[in-house]
């Protein structure tokens, strides 16, 4: 039973029968926590049309649901809002709906298919903090919208070519003496990181000295010999120098080792890796076909541009004078590759919102250029995430590397399970208290990460993260873990669940769980039309904490009445089944103990 609807067709009803008028389109909301009911009918914009007073119309419209609709036990009118309460049958049979589908809301198919691009590493550092919320938001984005029928293609290029890549080189090449992620004791994407940080400290050296002996600033980081060197380097591996891509190679698969490792801690994976060392080259065809379209011109110095003030934007270069690619170049080829591989009706890039200019153009300038899928395509914009200490940054070695945030989140996470469990941890073997430590820390990371709009800038805060009382991952994985313990008491004590509830008398806060329960497959809709995992967030927790309210208001394996306890329990197993889904769109795991 789909009571919203049911309601808004009654009321469409009810309108059509006491004023010989159409309502229109029916929308209903949840009802404020300080009135009764659970279903909000705004009245006001029926006034004109219906010629009374709002509150009016809400009576005589509340009068006619009680007398005429079965699944409306009660109403109260204020001002130009009618609040609907629910019959408890209508609710019990919404719970035996839901007991009895292994599917509750996973959305039909929409024959349509989708490809989300995150992660977008560069192999001169290993992962951290940044890349873990864009690891976590396109993640769980692609399972909320594969929840919502669409067929998902997750694909990551990596930043695996150009200067900054060969600063890295340059540093281990002059400073490594050969080196190995072994003989260092760290991850090969760690050790290549440390190098890049060495440059930096080289190089700022060399800029000041020569800054020093009155050499302007700006031409000394320019001329300094360190950076020269990398141009060197980067001349030679675009002309494959053997030596120059040996060395590349080398490090670079230190690197895919170490991201690997990264992305399996995480429980992320891609479908189709695409790497800009094999990419870079291919808007080349791109920009002539555009130039014989007339879509981009041709400037003196043999640069290729695009002028598109037009549509608010500026000239954007696509190509330098000595024929080289720009950012942009590539981004038109890897996008017209990705379409001929997969052929998705839509593309999505989870990319942070310091690119927002560059996903305008590229959109704008595939639009002139005629592409059948420029009319699909989303930049999934997203704020930084900062620390207390403030803004991050690779170059100077501030940023908090990925694997350390999740080994010190996992430690704060098993510190604060061990102190609430108060010895209740005993038994877990140490496999199993690891398990859960690293499901804590992980689950408190993403969902600190995930609970926030995309859109916004954020501040992460590794103690709030690790919270068991607050708005937290571990907090909503404890009460599914609660939850399971019930369960299991219920099966020790031999009481089995029947496969459906009977009609009984619900409690207030029995009524706001099942209707709860009956929200979530609207807001997977609602997390997938608005790309918004927060959405999601923000219902386990309101799920969990209303649960927790339950738990402490009525009894369930002590509750006497037989029908009474099997609601409660199959009621129990459908929150945390529900809670399990919930969080497991948002890429989190829950335990079954704790």
């Amino acid at each position: 039973m789909d009571i919203q609807e049911e309601l808004k067709s009654a009321i469409q009803r009810a309108v059509s029968e006491l004023y010989q008028q159409e309502s229109g389109e029916v929308s209903l909301q949840p009802t404020k926590k300080e009135f009764d009911g659970l279903y909000t009918f705004v009245t006001f914009p029926l006034t004109k049309a219906l010629r009374q007073a709002p509150a009016q119309i809400g009576q005589a419209i509340g009068n006619w649901l009680v007398a005429n609709s079965e699944i409306v036990s009660g109403f109260n009118v204020v001002q130009g809002f009618l609040n609907i309460s629910i019959a408890d049958a209508a609710w019990i049979e919404v719970l035996n709906d839901i007991a009895g589908n292994p599917a509750f809301g996973q959305l039909a198919s929409k024959s349509q298919s989708v490809m989300v691009e995150f992660s977008s590493p560069n192999t001169n550092k290993p992962l951290h903090l940044g890349h873990l919320r864009n690891n976590f938001l396109g993640d769980s984005v692609s399972r909320i919208l594969a929840a919502n029928g669409y067929d998902v293609v997750k694909t990551c290029i990596v930043n695996d070519r150009g200067v900054h890549i060969c600063k890295s080189m340059l540093a281990y090449k002059l400073f490594g003496n050969d080196e190995t992620p072994e003989q260092a004791g760290m991850k090969g994407d760690h050790l290549i990181g440390k190098y890049y940080v060495l440059f930096d400290k080289a190089y700022k050296q060399q800029v000041e000295e020569m800054a020093g002996q009155g050499i302007p600033k700006e031409e000394a980081e320019k001329k300094a010999p360190l950076m020269l060197e990398v141009q060197q380097m980067l001349r030679l591996w675009e002309q494959g120098d053997p030596e120059t891509v040996a060395l590349w190679r080398k490090l670079n698969d230190w690197v895919y080792t170490g991201f690997d490792a990264t992305y399996q801690s995480i429980g992320v994976s891609f479908d189709k890796t695409y790497y800009e060392s094999n990419t870079y080259v291919l808007g080349k065809e791109i920009v002539e076909e555009g130039l014989q379209k007339g879509v981009f011109y041709r400037k003196d110095d043999g640069s290729v541009w695009i002028d598109l003030t037009d549509q608010g934007l500026d000239q954007k270069l696509v190509l330098r004078s000595d024929g080289t690619s720009v950012y942009m170049t590539q981004d038109l080829g890897t996008t017209d590759l990705k379409y001929q591989d997969f052929h998705t009706d839509r593309q999505i890039w989870v990319v942070g919102n310091e690119q927002d200019y560059h996903f305008n153009v590229l959109f704008a300038i595939l639009r002139r250029l005629g592409r059948p899928y420029a009319s699909n395509l989303y930049h999934l914009s997203y704020g930084m995430v900062d620390l207390p200490t403030g803004k991050m940054k690779s170059r100077e070695g501030t940023v908090v590397d990925a694997d350390d945030l999740i080994q010190e989140t996992t430690e704060a996470a098993a510190t604060a399970a061990d102190e609430a469990a108060k010895g209740k941890l005993d038994e877990f073997t140490p496999a199993e208290k690891a398990s859960l430590f690293h499901m804590l820390g992980l689950g408190a990371l993403k969902y600190y990460l995930l609970k926030v709009d995309p859109q916004k800038r954020m501040q992460f805060n590794p103690a709030e993260s690790v919270d068991l009382h607050g708005n937290t991952g571990p907090y909503i994985q404890y009460v599914h873990a609660r939850i399971q313990s019930i369960l299991r008491k219920a099966t020790e004590a031999e009481i089995v669940l029947n496969g459906n509830i009977s009609d009984t008398q619900l409690d207030e806060i029995e009524q706001q769980l099942v209707f709860l329960l009956s929200q979530y497959p609207q807001r997977v809709k609602e997390a997938g039309d608005d790309f918004a995992p927060s959405y999601l967030a923000q219902y386990a927790y309101e799920l969990a904490k209303t649960f927790n309210q339950f738990y402490d208001k009525l009894p369930i394996l002590k509750e006497t009445d037989s029908v009474k306890l099997q609601t409660r329990l199959v009621l129990a197993k459908c929150i945390g089944e529900t809670i399990q889904k919930a969080m497991g769109l948002l890429g989190i795991e829950v335990p079954q103990k704790m």
